[in-house]
C-alpha cells in the first residue's frame, strides 16, 4: 500500500467515528522545524485562588453570550474576553514582542491554531499545564485529540474547538461554485477572497489541482504559491483575510470565500453556507494556552475546566457550531436539540470528510519553511 493511501486511510479512520465526537488532530510538523530549546526549563503554569480579573485572547463568533457572564458567577471571577485573534500570523506578530520579554499584555488564556500552539512552544512563549488543575480536561477530551503530533501529552495545549476550512459561499450568488478552483473563474473576478493563514489556503488550492497535500514538495508549494500570487496580483482575489471574511459575504462584496466551517451560522443572511470542497477540506483544532507571564493561571485554570464540562461546552457548541472537543456534547445537544446532534458540521460522518486531510505545513527545515512562508507574504499583496 502507497504512503499516500496510508495516510488517507489513517485519516479516514479517525473522521469515521467522528459522528462519536472524534475528530482528527492536526499537527503535520507544525511550527515548521523551529529548533527552539527543548523547554526543559519551562514554568508550570501555578493554581491558587481563581479570583480576580481574567483575560482572555480568543478568535471572533468563537464563544455563545452566557458563557462568560455565567462562569464569573461560578467561579467569582472577572473576565475581560477578547476577540482579537483574527489570524494565526498577526496574533503572532503581535504578541511576540510583549512574549519574548515574558510579557502576557495581561492575557491568561490565548487561542491558536495547532501549528502556532507549537511555534509558540518552541519559542518558550507558553507554560506547561498542572493537569490536576483541568480535571475535567483529563476526563472528558475525546480520545482523538489527546496526543496530536505537535504536543503528544498535552503538556501545554487543551483544544478550545475543532473545524474544517473548506469554501464559504453566497448560494445566492454564485450557486455553482464547489471547488476551489471556482474560485478562478474569470466571472468572479474581485468577488473571492482566500485566508491570510497559509496552512489554509495552500493545501487546499494543491488539492484542488490534484496535488496530496500531505506529501506535497517544497517546490509544489512553492508553485502554488506563485499561483495564488498572480490571481491576488491581477484582481481576480479581492483580498486575503483573516477572520472578517464574514462581513465582505454579508453585504455582497464577496460572493464566495476559502473560509472555516463554523463561521457560517454566526450571519444574519441564510444564503450564506459552507460548502465542502469537491477535492476535500482541510481539518484543525484552535487550542487554549496559557502564556508566559499571564498574571492569573488559576483563573485560567477554573476557566478550561469549566468548558470541559460537557453542559457548559453543549451551550458553547450550540452557539458556534464547531466540532467540540468534550465528549458528552452530542448526548446533551440531542436532547436540546436533535437537528444539531446530526449536523455534519458538528459531527461529521466519514461520507461529509472523505476526501479531508489533515492540516499540514511545508516540508523541509527551518530556513526551507521560512522561504515558503516569505514567499506566501509576498504573495499576499500580489
Amino acid at each position: 500500500m502507497s504512503v499516500m493511501k496510508k495516510s488517507r486511510l489513517l485519516v479516514l479512520a479517525v473522521l469515521a467515528l467522528a459522528a462519536s465526537m472524534v475528530l482528527v488532530a492536526c499537527g503535520g510538523d507544525g511550527g515548521g522545524g523551529l529548533s527552539g530549546s527543548d523547554n526543559s526549563d519551562v514554568t508550570t503554569a501555578t493554581g491558587g485562588d481563581p479570583q480576580g480579573n481574567l483575560k482572555i485572547s480568543n478568535w471572533p463568533l468563537y464563544i455563545d453570550n452566557a458563557t462568560i457572564k455565567e462562569f464569573d458567577q461560578a467561579a467569582g471571577t472577572s473576565t475581560t474576553y477578547t476577540d482579537d485573534v483574527n489570524s494565526n500570523t498577526d496574533f503572532f506578530g503581535k504578541m511576540q514582542p510583549l512574549l519574548s520579554n515574558g510579557d502576557s499584555g495581561g492575557r491568561d488564556i490565548i487561542v491558536v491554531t495547532d501549528w502556532m500552539a507549537e511555534k509558540m512552544w518552541k519559542l518558550g512563549y507558553v507554560q506547561k499545564l498542572d493537569k490536576s488543575k483541568i480535571p475535567n480536561v483529563e476526563k472528558n477530551l475525546i480520545p482523538s485529540l489527546q496526543n496530536p503530533a505537535f504536543d503528544p501529552n498535552r503538556e501545554y495545549s487543551v483544544p478550545w474547538q475543532s473545524g474544517m476550512t473548506g469554501l464559504v459561499v453566497r448560494t445566492d450568488l454564485a450557486p455553482d461554485i464547489k471547488s476551489i478552483n471556482d474560485l478562478f473563474d474569470p466571472k468572479y473576478k474581485g468577488k473571492v477572497t482566500l485566508l491570510d493563514e497559509m496552512r489554509d489556503t495552500i493545501p487546499l488550492m494543491m488539492a484542488a489541482d490534484g496535488i496530496n497535500p500531505e506529501e506535497a514538495t517544497d517546490e509544489q508549494w512553492m508553485d502554488t504559491i506563485a499561483k495564488m500570487k498572480e490571481n491576488v496580483g491581477n484582481g481576480q482575489v479581492r483580498k486575503v483575510t483573516g477572520n472578517d471574511y464574514i462581513q465582505d459575504l454579508e453585504n455582497g462584496n464577496v460572493v464566495a470565500a476559502i473560509g472555516w466551517s463554523g463561521d457560517t451560522t454566526q450571519t444574519s443572511n441564510p444564503n450564506i453556507k459552507y460548502v465542502q470542497p469537491e477535492q476535500g477540506c482541510s481539518i484543525w483544532s484552535d487550542n487554549m494556552m496559557i502564556p508566559v507571564g499571564a498574571p492569573n493561571p488559576a483563573a485560567a485554570y477554573k476557566f478550561m475546566n469549566y468548558v470541559y464540562d460537557p453542559e457548559n461546552q453543549a451551550q458553547i457548541t450550540e452557539y458556534v457550531n464547531y466540532v467540540s472537543p468534550v465528549a458528552g456534547v452530542k448526548e446533551v445537544l440531542a436532547k436540546k436539540d436533535p437537528a444539531l446532534a446530526n449536523d455534519n458540521l458538528i459531527f461529521p460522518s466519514e461520507e461529509f470528510t472523505k476526501n479531508c486531510f489533515a492540516q499540514v505545513s511545508p516540508p523541509g527545515d527551518e530556513q526551507q519553511v521560512q522561504e515558503v512562508e516569505q514567499a506566501f507574504e509576498n504573495a499576499k499583496i500580489g
